[in-house]
């Protein structure tokens, strides 16, 4: 039985342990954090503020690409004190060894640089000081792939359980005390979502997703699909006779869904033996799954990364669902419209040096009574690339059209994180349309 991965993580965006999500209204623009150092009496003399995308204070802030980070640095003096500089850094890594591909740094202070007030003092003094600042994040980062710099979009943060590979993004306030001294530093990690959404799809899906009307297919609507090449299954029936029948699947265009969203599927059986199109069409019988592969080695940015290694991992996603269309079949042919469910707790597609998710759609042998493969087939029948985005096209929502006695039951998920991440969908997301 194939394992389906459910709802059990928000991807990039991890509470704090205890944490929880309080209901918000879906207009909040964010959450304010405070992060802060105390000392041996419980003072809080250093406090990092930051205001996020976050729907709670009690999760990492969240910021999306073309974000500001916006915050002020806090430090209440108790006695006179020398400092060197106070220094904010900006960071992020990827890989099991954390191999840095983002340093930001910004001073805020030292001896020679005004105060807020206008001020410049040798040392700080006892007092309340504070330092707004603003981070702007760029869009792209040179890293070095398989030994040539290359530029590459800031890939999202990535974090999940019995996974060895990360990309983490934290802050860090470094408070420098000079020679024979040791620093003080304050962090905290930050979840980054690079806004990526399909192309728009065909008008004729726009009006079906808009009105909430019926998809018209491939015939009706060829602009709108990706027509896969077509395929012979051939069989035996109930042991006694071979039988023929050929296939055709298509999915909507463009070859990208957003996570949250469906993915529109379309499939048509051809052949003389009706008996064979009954067992083959019938939606029990049909397995066609959305796998993701995570490469983690030098080649992960290769379309032909190292599937066979100790760091090439696939998992299957999600099943598809389909059923059958009303007076679209006929003598000789047999026509289901089918989805895919992204689920919103999905990574979005990336590929990045020694960092990759792909998604992918895999056709596999028929399973239906009375019916059985020959020669027998083990591998998958289709395999077609697809791109999964984080936000949805403009103005666009792929909704599910699966009739309830239809929809996909998921198979062995873990349900335990999944009312964070409906609190943090239904109260407004990460605030972008």
């Amino acid at each position: 039985m194939d394992h389906i991965e459910g709802d059990n993580e928000l991807p990039g965006y991890t509470p704090q342990a205890g944490s929880s999500v309080a209901p918000l209204n879906a207009l909040t623009p964010g959450s304010e954090h405070t992060i802060s150092l105390e000392d041996s009496n419980g003072h809080k003399w250093l406090l990092l503020s930051l205001k996020s995308r976050a729907p709670s204070p009690e999760f990492w802030p969240v910021f999306c690409s073309g974000d500001l980070i916006s915050g002020s640095l806090t430090l209440d003096v108790l006695k006179s004190e020398s400092s060197k500089a106070i220094v904010t850094a900006t960071t992020a890594s990827t890989g099991q060894v954390g191999q840095g591909f983002l340093v930001i740094e910004k001073e805020l202070w030292n001896p020679l640089m005004a105060l807020p007030d206008g001020s410049v003092v040798p040392k700080l003094e006892k007092g309340h000081y504070t330092w707004p600042f603003k981070i702007a994040l760029p869009n792209e980062t040179e890293v070095l792939d398989r030994k040539e710099k290359k530029r590459f979009p800031l890939p999202p943060s990535f974090t999940e359980r019995a996974s060895p590979a990360y990309i983490n993004y934290r802050i860090t306030v470094i408070i420098k005390r000079g020679a024979l001294r040791v620093n003080q530093t304050l962090t905290t990690n930050f979840a980054y979502v690079p806004i990526t959404k399909p192309e728009l799809p065909s008008p004729m899906l726009q009006k079906a997703c808009k009105e909430n009307i019926p998809f018209v297919g491939p015939e009706g609507d060829p602009e709108g699909w990706y027509i896969l090449p077509p395929v012979t299954v051939t069989g035996t029936l109930f042991g006694a006779k071979r039988g023929n029948v050929d296939f055709n699947l298509a999915l909507a265009k463009p070859l990208s869904y957003a996570r949250g969203s469906a993915m529109p599927l379309w499939l048509t059986f051809t052949g003389a033996d009706e008996q064979a199109l009954d067992l083959l069409a019938n939606y029990q019988a049909i397995r066609i799954f959305l796998k993701r592969s995570l490469a983690t080695r030098s080649d992960a940015t290769s379309d032909y990364a190292g599937k066979h290694s100790a760091d090439f991992f696939i998992r299957t996603m999600a099943r598809a669902v389909f059923w059958p269309i009303r007076d679209a079949s006929a003598t000789g042919k047999r026509v289901l419209q089918g989805e895919v469910k992204l689920k919103n707790a999905f990574k979005q597609s990336v590929v990045f040096p020694r960092f990759s998710v792909r998604y992918y759609l895999e056709v596999h042998p028929f399973e239906a009574v009375g019916f059985v493969h020959t020669p027998h087939v083990s591998g998958p029948l289709l395999t077609q690339p697809v791109n999964v985005t984080s936000f949805h096209a403009t103005g666009i929502v792929m909704r599910s059209f699966a009739p309830p006695e239809y929809a996909e039951e998921p198979e062995n998920l873990d349900s335990s994180i999944s009312l964070l991440e409906n609190a943090f969908y239904h109260h407004g997301g990460y605030g972008v349309s």
